[in-house]
């Protein structure tokens, strides 16, 4: 079974996680403090795809 996220995916993940566990993450616009840990995984997988990292696209509702 293929892995789901390259390893630059999983690094820009762990980056965000390590700025929210300190309180530093920031959310988009209006800039708050993210609260989330989901919210700060959805961060970093979004950088990553900003970056051009193996990352599935978004899921459409």
């Amino acid at each position: 079974m293929p892995r789901k996220y390259g390893a630059k995916a999983q690094q820009s993940v762990k980056e965000a996680m390590d700025e929210f566990k300190k309180g530093k993450l920031k959310s988009g616009k209006s800039g708050k403090p993210v609260k989330n840990p989901k919210q700060a995984i959805a961060i970093g997988l979004s950088e990553a795809r900003k970056k051009g990292a193996k990352v599935p696209a978004k899921k459409s509702k």
